[in-house]
């Protein structure tokens, strides 16, 4: 078969799977779209949701593109130290869903059935001045847009190669397909698309590289290969120091302040469904990782002797390796479900910051709840527009893009979270220079090129925790409702 039978094979299949994919996603986007009737159902499920839909929809939207693009391309540039990412990933997502979830679960329904994580912050510390929302809100959103862009980024790639189409257009197509389910659906929608594309990103992960490193003699003559060329590839020190180390390792520390991933233990139908959840999470997050690590080795040793223009794309130029265009049509739409995973789900955490906590309380305290869906649909496209101008021109890497959002993020919000859920002395001030302090230490550590030292989520975390403490304790202590509320949910956590 001729290179051009070969090409045209790949793009009726990739065609025709993409429009299955498709297919599928706006029918669970209207079906969401006839079960959203109010602002409940469009930014949490209406608190509806199943353990095992939880589960996958925070792991896939936590990992998108970065799990298939940015992490096997980091492995197969780098070698097997960036493992430690990984363990650092899996080890903090675990004591997420263990230390948080339940708590975080009682206490937004409590706290006058908060449906966003401000709103959360905000109610917990009865704040009349509203100061807690406005900044919690406005560092989702500028972090957010960051996130976004770097899906969008993938995405773009992803089809512009399988359909031959120049960046520009191949942005705005997948633009417009998330912000149509997105938009209309709600959160019932990325939950539940979240919850298919979780599963097939999962499979190509396992299938890829087994079928892979068999095209190469197996797994022995294929490290015989790499090593030959690299000999320190499989070292899980090379070229490490203890900032390095300890940069790999700090990833963790972001799930404690990730909005879309905490708004998930929110949404949780039942506190009893958590340890399900738990365990359905991260057993398919440490599958995912371990197959995207093989995905880069695999890719090393394919790819030796020719090395990749675009180290990110390692997971697309394998497959075309081994599989035939109508299974390569099916990997193709799992690399574009991992785009959208993480699109879907932080266009819909940063629209209900503006709904929520902007229009609703600075403009239209008592506006109407299909008036606030709509607004939340609106802003949905206003963030993608946003987003859509800084991946255009993208000066960073999709790792570089999402390390710099998950850290930020991760180190806004992480300490307060935690600290609000966990200690009573815990005030209003205390939070709110927590969030500042976190997300700025993130800004100037990037800004001053200190990244190559040491990750910036870690000196951010210290620094929110350090100023979350302090200023809670040289602060007056919380109003006796606030103490008498944080102690009802403490029995009620203990007793479920």
């Amino acid at each position: 078969m001729n290179t051009n039978t070969v090409n045209a094979s790949l793009d009726t299949a990739a065609l025709v799977t993409f429009t299955i994919y498709i297919m599928i996603v706006m029918s669970v986007g209207f079906v969401a779209y006839l079960l959203t009737r109010n602002l409940s159902d469009y930014v949490l499920g209406g608190r509806r949701l199943g353990g095992a839909v939880a589960a996958l929809s925070a792991g896939a939207s936590d990992m998108s593109s970065w799990l298939l693009m940015g992490l096997p391309g980091l492995v197969y540039a780098s070698g097997l130290r960036q493992i430690w990412v990984s363990i650092g990933l899996t080890v903090g997502a675990y004591a997420c869903w263990r230390f948080v979830a339940k708590r975080l679960r009682v206490y937004s329904e409590i706290a006058n059935d908060s449906v966003t994580l401000p709103a959360y912050l905000d109610n917990r510390f009865r704040d009349d001045t509203k100061s807690i929302r406005m900044i919690a809100a406005l560092i989702t959103l500028v972090f957010f847009i960051f996130y976004v862009a770097a899906g969008l980024y993938a995405g773009g790639i992803l089809l512009g190669l399988t359909f031959h189409l120049n960046y520009s257009d191949a942005l705005w197509l997948g633009a417009a397909i998330v912000m149509l389910y997105t938009s209309f659906g709600g959160f019932l929608a990325v939950s539940w698309t979240d919850f298919f594309q979780g599963n097939l990103m999962l499979l190509c992960l396992l299938v890829v590289p087994f079928f892979a490193i068999q095209s190469v003699g197996g797994w022995d003559a294929g490290m015989q290969r790499i090593l030959s060329v690299d000999p320190e590839y499989l070292s899980l020190t090379k070229g490490m120091t203890f900032g390095s180390f300890v940069s790999l390792a700090s990833w963790g520390l972001g799930y404690f302040g990730m909005p879309h991933i905490l708004v998930r233990f929110m949404a949780v139908k039942t506190v009893a469904e958590i340890p399900l959840a738990r365990r359905v999470c991260i057993s398919w997050m440490s599958l995912s990782l371990i197959g995207a690590i093989l995905v880069g080795v695999v890719g090393a040793v394919h790819f030796c002797h020719c090395p990749l223009e675009n180290q990110e794309t390692v997971f697309i130029e394998l497959s075309e390796q081994v599989f035939s265009p109508w299974i390569m049509g099916i990997i193709l739409a799992a690399i574009l479900s991992s785009s959208m995973c993480a699109i879907d789900s932080q266009m819909l955490a940063a629209s209900s910051a503006l709904t929520e906590d902007f229009y609703r309380t600075l403009f239209r305290r008592k506006a109407s709840q299909r008036e606030l869906v709509w607004v939340g649909r609106l802003t949905v496209v206003l963030i993608a527009g946003a987003a859509i101008y800084l991946a255009k021109k993208p000066s960073q890497s999709i790792m570089d893009l999402v390390a710099f959002a998950w850290a930020g993020l991760g180190a806004s919000f992480s300490a307060p979270v935690v600290f609000s859920l966990y200690w009573n002395r815990t005030t209003r001030n205390g939070v709110v220079l927590g969030m500042m302090s976190g997300g700025l230490t993130v800004i100037l550590w990037r800004y001053l090129g200190l990244s190559e030292m040491m990750y910036e989520i870690l000196p951010g975390v210290i620094i929110s925790s350090l100023f979350v403490w302090v200023t809670s304790l040289l602060d007056k202590k919380p109003e006796p409702e606030i103490i008498r509320e944080f102690q009802k949910v403490q029995q009620l956590v203990t007793s479920t």
